[in-house]
């Protein structure tokens, strides 16, 4: 039985046995309960109930009951009206009942009708925005929706009381969201009609492939997508109708991908004229910091355009529908580039094309002149120690050896003169008493100058270059000078001083300011 809707109404053919014989058929009319009488979307269930979406005033939806001739309007309980439209109908392998619809004002919903109930799931509980614009049910008892918006959409649970969607848009591949139509093969691949061509997904693989009127569509615009009885699929779009026979899936080798040039700072290098897949490693200075690469992807079928992805030092895939990439400005480093081409379903080439290079550093960052900005100045402030160290060495010897000359020559020369001077006095009988007194001047001056180099001697001595000797000193000086006199002398001096050093001045200055201080009244 043939059923024609139209913008008059809905007219029914008895059985024909071909198209051609609806010339001769006398057409019925079947009358509707509503006084709309266009007709927009027609569906007959497995029941053999007739259900329509009419529009034109107030948007209706109907069910005819064949068996029993009863007519039902359900356009309030689905919250059909003005705005609303029924724009799609599918039956699920449980027998539910799905509705589509579409409209302009945000109030778009999803309608299953179950045991003669109506679940109304609108947009806030996940139904698609917009207009959906077809469903179809495949092979797998799977439920797709072509909607303007939202992409293709998959439910695989029709009696879920949640709506759960798998999504395929552009983002996987899709050549845009908006999608007017969907059916199925023989072989389990969806097709989906958009305004810019066919879709064919793989939904096991995800695989897409593209086709255009390159390849014999008649406008990029399919609007409608049906499959007969032979699995023959046909398209329709606004400059005719097209019919295309499946193949099975064609085992496909991924596309290759090709260096073919290479410049640096705007030089060409060296790069076969066949392309290569890993030229040889650049080694630049630090001044080449421009990296430009050319390459190509080998594999593209007749009107396909391949993609291309690329990443620096395994960063993120970068996509991009050039053939060339520059760099500039790099930093100082090691770098390896690596593109692969993509087919427009999805294949990747097996091995990326690579290319590697290094950049040296400047002068100034490189280890060893760091390394020399380090170490220099400690060598030179090690050799400024070792400078004034063998200085003070040097010093020190020399106070050590004028202490020892004076010791061992002045003082003894001193103490020959007052030994000889003494000598004499006392066995010079005949000696004057002028005479006398004059050695024993002699003999006292001797005395004292010896005395006097001892001091001169113990302050020049680098081994008494300490507060103890200092302290020893002194208090030599004061038994000398109190004791005698029966004068009590108490003495006080720091405990530890061994290690607290005085230099040659200090002690010198100390030492005369002692005699005097004893000395005074």
């Amino acid at each position: 039985m043939w059923w024609i809707p139209t913008g008059e109404g809905l007219f029914r053919f008895p059985p024909l046995k071909s198209f051609a014989d609806l010339e001769r058929g006398a057409a019925q009319e079947i009358k509707m309960p509503v006084a709309e009488k266009q007709v927009f979307r027609l569906f007959e269930d497995s029941r053999g109930d007739i259900w329509i979406a009419t529009i034109e005033g107030a948007n209706s939806l109907l069910r005819w009951e064949r068996s029993a001739n009863i007519w039902h309007n359900y356009s309030a309980e689905t919250g059909f009206s003005g705005n609303r439209i029924g724009t799609a109908f599918a039956e699920d392998g449980s027998g539910n009942l799905w509705i589509a619809t579409g409209s302009d004002h945000n109030d778009s919903a999803l309608v299953r009708y179950r045991d003669g109930q109506f679940r109304v799931f609108t947009q806030t509980e996940g139904a698609p925005l917009g207009w959906t614009k077809d469903l179809y049910l495949d092979e797998r008892k799977r439920l797709w929706l072509a909607t303007y918006q939202d992409g293709l959409l998959r439910l695989d649970e029709t009696n879920a009381d949640k709506l759960e969607f798998i999504r395929y848009t552009t983002a996987d591949g899709m050549a845009s969201n908006h999608i007017y139509c969907v059916t199925e093969d023989v072989f389990g691949r969806i097709y989906a009609g958009t305004g810019r061509g066919l879709d064919r997904l793989d939904p096991e693989t995800g695989e897409v492939k593209h086709f255009t009127t390159a390849d014999g569509l008649p406008n990029s615009f399919v609007e409608i997508a049906y499959r007969d009885r032979r699995n023959t699929l046909w398209f329709g779009t606004g400059n005719g109708l097209t019919r295309f026979i499946p193949e099975p899936k064609e085992i496909r080798k991924p596309p290759t991908i090709l260096i073919t040039g290479l410049r640096v700072s705007g030089v060409a290098q060296a790069v076969s004229i066949l392309g290569e897949t890993e030229p040889l490693q650049l080694k630049l200075n630090s001044e080449q910091l421009q990296v430009t690469v050319d390459f190509l992807g080998l594999g593209a079928t007749l009107g396909e355009t391949l993609r291309y992805e690329y990443r620096l030092n395994q960063a993120d895939w970068t996509p991009t529908i050039e053939r060339m990439v520059n760099f500039a400005n790099l930093a100082a480093g090691a770098y390896r580039l690596e593109v692969r081409a993509q087919t427009a379903d999805r294949i990747y080439s097996i091995a990326p094309a690579t290319v590697s290079f290094n950049i040296a550093a400047p002068i100034w960052q490189q280890p060893w002149f760091v390394a020399a900005l380090i170490i220099l100045p400690g060598l030179a402030t090690y050799a400024f120690y070792r400078y004034r160290l063998g200085k003070l060495l040097e010093i020190e010897r020399t106070r050590a050896r004028i202490a020892t000359d004076l010791h061992d020559d002045i003082g003894a020369n001193l103490s020959k003169i007052s030994l000889l001077s003494d000598i004499v006095r006392l066995r010079g009988a005949n000696v004057a008493d002028e005479d006398k007194r004059m050695l024993t001047t002699i003999a006292e001056i001797s005395r004292s100058s010896v005395d006097a180099m001892r001091d001169i001697v113990w302050a020049i001595n680098p081994n008494r270059d300490s507060v103890a000797e200092m302290t020893r000193k002194m208090r030599q000086h004061a038994e000398e000078i109190f004791v005698p006199n029966e004068i009590r002398v108490a003495f006080h001096a720091p405990a530890d001083s061994k290690r607290v050093k005085v230099s040659l001045d200090t002690r010198r200055e100390l030492f005369l300011i002692v005699p005097y201080r004893f000395n005074s009244p």
